[in-house]
Order: C-alpha cells, then sequence, then structure tokens
C-alpha cells in the first residue's frame, strides 16, 4: 500500500503468504511447483476449478502482465496455462515458480493492508475492494499497534455497512474474524520491523468467513 522503490525490495507471493500467515491471516490452500507436470497434481489434489500464476521475487504486477490464469476446469488447461506462464518469464525475473490456487468467487470483496507514511508512521487499513475500490474510496485507517476494539472500529466506520450484513443469499461477515485479520496484520508489522507495506487484495467474503487471495509484502533492505 506504499511503494519506496530505492529503499525496499518486494516478496513473492508465496513467501509473502508465508510471512503473513504465521501471523494467523487466512489464506486458501495452494502450492508452489516448478513444472506443467507437477501443477497438474496440485491441481488434482487441490480440485477444480484452479488459479494459476507465476511467482518470483520480481514479479509484483502479475495482472498487468498476464501472469494470472483463472478459472482452469481440467487438466489440459493446467499443463497449457503452466506452460505459457513458464515461458513468459524472462531472465529480469529471476527464479520463478508457479502457484497453484484454488478458484475462489465472492460477492463481497475488501482491501486489507499495512501502510507506511513518512509523517504519520505505519497504519493498518481496511476498505471496500473489487470493482468498487476506486469508485467510492470507503477505507478506514489507524496507526499501528491495534487493539481488538481499534479492529472492531475499523470495521464499523466503513460506510458500505449492508455489505458487511447478509448480502445476496450469503449470510453477514463474520466482524470477529475480519477483525482477527486486521489484529494479524498489526501483529506482523509489529513483529516484522523491516516491514513497510502489505496488501492483501482481494480479502474475499465466502460464506461470510474472509479468506485472502493474494498478498503482497514489502520491506526494507538490510
Amino acid at each position: 500500500m506504499s511503494t519506496h522503490p530505492s529503499t525496499s525490495v518486494t516478496l513473492a507471493e508465496d513467501q509473502s503468504k508465508a510471512l503473513l500467515s504465521g501471523f494467523g491471516v487466512p489464506f486458501a490452500p495452494e502450492a508452489v511447483v516448478h513444472s506443467p507436470a507437477d501443477a497438474v497434481s496440485a491441481a488434482a489434489t487441490i480440485g477444480y476449478p484452479v488459479v494459476v500464476k507465476l511467482n518470483g521475487e520480481r514479479i509484483a504486477h502479475k495482472t498487468e502482465r498476464g501472469l494470472v490464469k483463472l478459472n482452469l476446469g481440467d487438466a489440459e488447461a493446467v499443463t497449457t496455462a503452466a506452460t505459457t506462464l513458464l515461458s513468459a518469464a524472462t531472465p529480469e525475473d529471476g527464479d520463478v515458480s508457479l502457484l497453484v490456487a484454488p478458484m475462489l468467487s465472492a460477492t463481497r470483496e475488501f482491501i486489507a493492508g499495512i501502510s507506511t507514511d513518512p509523517q504519520f508512521g505505519t497504519t493498518v487499513v481496511l476498505g471496500v475492494g473489487g470493482v468498487l475500490t476506486e469508485a467510492i474510496a470507503d477505507v478506514s485507517i489507524r496507526l499501528l499497534p491495534i487493539t481488538e476494539l481499534d479492529a472492531q472500529s475499523m470495521i464499523n466506520d466503513l460506510r458500505s455497512q449492508p455489505l458487511l450484513g447478509e448480502f445476496r443469499g450469503e449470510p453477514a461477515v463474520d466482524r470477529h474474524a475480519l477483525g482477527a485479520v486486521l489484529m494479524a496484520l498489526s501483529d506482523a508489522a509489529a513483529a516484522t520491523t523491516h516491514m513497510l507495506s502489505a496488501d492483501l487484495n482481494p480479502l474475499m467474503i465466502v460464506d461470510g468467513m474472509p479468506i485472502a487471495v493474494d498478498a503482497l509484502v514489502e520491506v526494507r533492505e538490510s
């Protein structure tokens, strides 16, 4: 949620997820593999449909480069996608791998993360995500560290409260679970003193529970 190109490095997606999951951020199960055949095996274990992404420390903007293949329904589709992704890697990308994850969908998406402001310091951010992100700019921010009370206050501060209730036949968002994600981000930032930013985008609501689909962590170079 902030960029510091001259002083920072962005962790690979799998590294970002490993760091944040250690503090309790919920992620969908996924596999890191290095060949189309292994991608097919992982997809069979995870269950179709799946998403396959090119993964690496120097790959941050996957979507813009077409490095994300969605809604793959069978082994042939996974083989084609994995082969295409590996062939799209450039020497500048360095070491790459493939991320295989379940294809999740949700009618409600949020964004959450850590941002470092030169003036105010490190903050936790929660906002409405998905296609509405830029249109409504509904965001709540608190300085680190936060308490559980702060986390619930952030959720209550969002103007889009109807999105948090029962929605299109789905249960209400579990506010305790959503607050726990914010607490986990706060804990991760406090423990990882060289963390500059973290992005969970999107943070999907599936059966009322938040689950992070993508993550990027930016750290200060040592």
